[in-house]
């Protein structure tokens, strides 16, 4: 057996060096849906089932303990299954790296952001936010350049652990049902893990584990993030915590101690203000800021590849 489903540092690298050279390409996409999609609809069509306004919140709640179960215990179902049969052999082992390519997203954050930064330097601020409102939920109609270029590092920062970080600590500890699962958890997070009335008790379950499998991730994101950009540690420290996600503060923190720079701050969801910390003690970015962060966060991508591949060096299965 070339690889091992779990705890194997070999397969994670890879899958991540896979996906950084080739992506998921557009005419795959035109022809094969990205497998995220499936999930999302999967949870849509729950939601819009099982999330009735008159229905009891318990009840609600219930709900969506039953949809997490169903959209996560199918994706790691069918990660497990793929991995017993796909393992057996070197060539159709080599598959499951393709598999694994769908659940990291290194190629795609670093090409959405570079689209923003590209926009700034050449001074087009309406085609930074349309750039930007590709990767973030926030208005971004009246943003300045330095509320572009702070949005769009704050979402390559947090994205580092959910569309690299995570998933690949998934792969590592439970092969391909991991990753599988993970995705199905961030996915229904993004849909259905809200805050305002409609999702509140729906989407409770969710957002609760999300927050639990990031929790690790996260940090070491941070960690990653602070140490490719040569600083970061102290404002890291002291500034995770005022974020209202448990594990978000972590990379965007890192992120703004790196650079230097005050990220965060208020922002405006639908027309609606919504107040926020800020983290770090510098300037507000601008493009230069944005081009330095995206440096950082590919220095860090290639860190994480040295770990794994140190662990490959030291684990024996």
């Amino acid at each position: 057996m070339i690889f091992s489903p779990t705890l194997d540092p070999w397969r994670t690298l890879a899958a991540l060096v896979l996906e950084a050279a080739a992506g998921y390409p557009d005419w795959l996409h035109e022809r094969i849906p990205h497998p995220v999609t499936w999930a999302g609809r999967g949870i849509s069509f729950l939601e819009r089932s099982w999330n009735r306004p008159d229905w009891p919140e318990a009840l609600r709640r219930g709900l969506g303990v039953v949809t997490l179960l169903l959209i996560a215990g199918i994706a790691a179902i069918a990660g497990w299954l793929l991995d017993s049969y796909l393992l057996r052999n070197f060539w159709l082992a080599l598959i499951t790296l393709l598999l694994a390519t769908t659940g990291l997203a290194q190629r795609s954050l670093t090409a959405h952001v570079a689209a923003v930064s590209a926009a700034l330097e050449r001074n087009d601020l309406d085609g930074a936010r349309r750039a930007v409102s590709m990767i973030v939920g926030r208005d971004v109609a009246a943003l300045d350049r330095s509320g572009v270029a702070a949005a769009a590092l704050e979402s390559l920062a947090e994205s580092f652990c959910d569309g690299v970080i995570a998933p690949a600590f998934w792969l590592l500890a439970f092969g391909l049902a991991g990753l599988f699962a993970y995705k199905a958890v961030n996915t229904a997070d993004s849909l259905i893990g809200h805050r305002e009335p409609r999702w509140r008790a729906f989407g409770w379950a969710a957002a609760r584990t999300d927050d639990l499998l990031n929790l690790i991730p996260a940090r070491l994101a941070g960690a990653l993030l602070a140490l490719a950009a040569g600083g970061g540690w102290r404002v890291m420290g002291r500034d995770a915590g005022k974020h209202a996600s448990p594990n978000a503060g972590w990379p965007e923190a890192a992120m703004a101690g790196g650079l230097n720079i005050r990220l965060g701050g208020p922002v405006a969801y639908d027309g609606l203000p919504h107040p926020r910390p800020w983290f770090g003690d510098g300037a507000r970015p601008d493009a230069a800021a944005l081009r330095r962060g995206l440096t950082v966060y590919k220095r860090a991508c290639v860190f994480f590849w040295m770990l794994l591949a140190a662990g490959g060096l030291l684990w024996r299965h």
